[in-house]
């Protein structure tokens, strides 16, 4: 069924809408959030989570791409689900390590002006990168990838993945820093 005819069916409130989300987005929300908590119990919940606050969000939103709108709400979901889980202990994992990496060249933004002026330019640096380099960056620090398993996936070895990464955060941290970010 394509997405349209999905949006439909959750501004309807037709319960189909999960039945046929789950049936074509499933698999897909499942690989995010395995990533990010690398556990099949938590990964399932996930994504049955995903679902309701898809239902409790269409309507009033009409999204524009079923798959991103999935994703964001199933990556956001898994990442809460890893933080509480994590709270009382120092978990290893992925997602410290993404977050630190990002951090010398992102940093903190207070306001959501600021947030909203960087999730901008951010979407402008990635454009502008190379394909492969693109898809390298969104894989680790979106999709929360290890840097071995992106290495595999290119046919690199794991050092040049994080030189690659290096890289393009060090010209990420001089763009925002020419658009006049304050990191």
């Amino acid at each position: 069924m394509d997405d349209q005819k999905i949006i439909e069916l959750y501004w309807q409130r037709d319960e189909a809408a999960v039945k046929e989300s789950e049936q074509k987005y499933g698999a897909y929300c499942s690989s995010i959030a395995e990533r990010i908590l690398h556990s099949a119990e938590d990964t399932e919940e996930c994504v049955n989570d995903t679902w309701l606050r898809a239902w409790n969000t269409i309507p009033p939103q009409r999204p524009k791409r079923l798959a991103v709108f999935f994703g964001t709400i199933t990556r956001n979901l898994a990442i809460d689900r890893y933080r509480r889980k994590t709270a009382q202990k120092s978990g290893g994992g992925e997602i410290p390590l993404c977050i630190a990496e990002l951090e010398e060249c992102v940093g903190g933004l207070p306001s959501i002006e600021d947030r909203l002026a960087l999730k901008e330019q951010l979407q402008a640096f990635l454009r502008a990168l190379p394909d492969r380099n693109r898809e390298i960056f969104l894989l680790r620090y979106w999709y929360c990838m290890p840097v071995k398993d992106i290495a595999k996936r290119y046919g690199m070895t794991a050092g040049a993945v994080k030189v690659l990464l290096h890289r393009i955060r060090t010209k990420l941290k001089a763009e925002l820093e020419k658009e006049g970010t304050e990191l």
